[in-house]
């Protein structure tokens, strides 16, 4: 499959207001401009760490401004959504310590230009409801679909359902994992897809070597003991999209190491559902970290941000071809 790169770069071109960013997000909004955000400050989980965010107008990267910051409290994982309507979403993740963070949610109506205050996404939740790392999905009936995970003495994943747009969310069941076969914790940080209708399923992040999979074939009600598949899985984010063609687009590091190296970022592709895939384009090869990918579509267009060396976000543009 041809690959046409048309932009690679970095999202901040002059020094950033921060010391250290991370995991960060993309967003394609409805009039061709490019949306990220990612969390920055000192250090992963240092109380002056806020949600920052960069706009791409006409192939110029804004300045980065913050979007959300509550001062003495880390925030993570921030995740974009664009509802059917046109209005962003921004989930995130606010608190000292990961099993015992919530998720907020704040919206903006101008393309990210303004943000509202932020509320909480399910009053009361502790330990983190909603998108953990990873993109929505609005599967073909209009339900959404937000890949939620939990990190304890044992990781666990899970899927927020809601069937209104987002006005309310129903947490399904763990995903099933037998544990007898397990060297670790087990498997976060869900990313998703929808091959036919209400046929649905994700790929994991595992302390296990490798990537795991699931499958849903009543619209994520439901899902099947979770098994690992052929690609090498670093214990580090991965993150898959398919696009308008039913091809499936996966950013992650091939390494098969638990707490591997975060080197080589690569992006692999399969016309097959996942079951088998080739690798088509490595991102980075050098030393360094390259991690926590985000990859959205449009048509055959891929836009993909991930860490670059804990100091900026890098930026793709590639198509597919034939």
């Amino acid at each position: 499959m041809r690959l046409n790169v048309v932009t690679h770069e970095l999202v901040m071109k002059a020094c950033p207001p921060f010391a250290s960013c991370h995991a960060s997000s993309v967003l394609v909004l409805p009039n061709g401009d490019i949306l990220a955000a990612w969390f920055g400050g000192t250090e992963e989980g240092a109380p002056d760490v806020a949600i920052w965010g960069s706009r791409c107008v006409k192939g110029q990267w804004s300045e980065p401004f913050k979007i959300a910051d509550k001062p003495g409290i880390p925030h993570w994982n921030p995740v974009l959504f664009v509802s059917q309507e046109g209005s962003i979403y921004l989930f995130y993740k606010v608190g000292h310590q990961i099993p015992t963070w919530q998720t907020f949610i704040t919206r903006s109506l101008d393309g990210g230009l303004s943000w509202t205050d932020p509320c909480e996404m399910v009053e009361g939740d502790v330990g983190g409801r909603g998108p953990v790392k990873n993109k929505i999905l609005t599967l073909r009936n209009g339900r959404l679909l937000a890949p939620a995970s939990l990190e304890d003495r044992e990781w666990n994943a899970f899927v927020d359902i809601s069937d209104d747009g987002g006005q309310t969310w129903t947490a399904g069941p763990l995903i099933p994992l037998d544990r007898s076969q397990l060297k670790g914790r087990g498997v976060i940080q869900p990313t998703l897809w929808e091959s036919h209708p209400n046929h649905v399923h994700m790929l994991l992040r595992s302390t296990e070597g490798v990537i795991y999979r699931s499958d849903s074939n009543d619209g994520g009600s439901t899902w099947s003991e979770a098994y690992p598949t052929d690609l090498p899985n670093n214990n580090s984010g991965i993150d898959v999209v398919q696009t308008g063609q039913g091809t499936l687009a996966l950013v992650y590091n091939p390494v098969g190491i638990d707490w591997g190296p975060r080197t080589p970022i690569t992006l692999a592709v399969s016309v097959d559902n996942g079951e088998s895939w080739s690798e088509e384009l490595i991102l980075e090869s050098g030393e360094g970290e390259y991690s926590y990918p985000a990859v959205v579509s449009r048509g055959n267009d891929l836009f993909i941000t991930y860490t670059w060396n804990r100091t900026n976000i890098a930026f793709w543009h590639v198509v597919l071809g034939g």
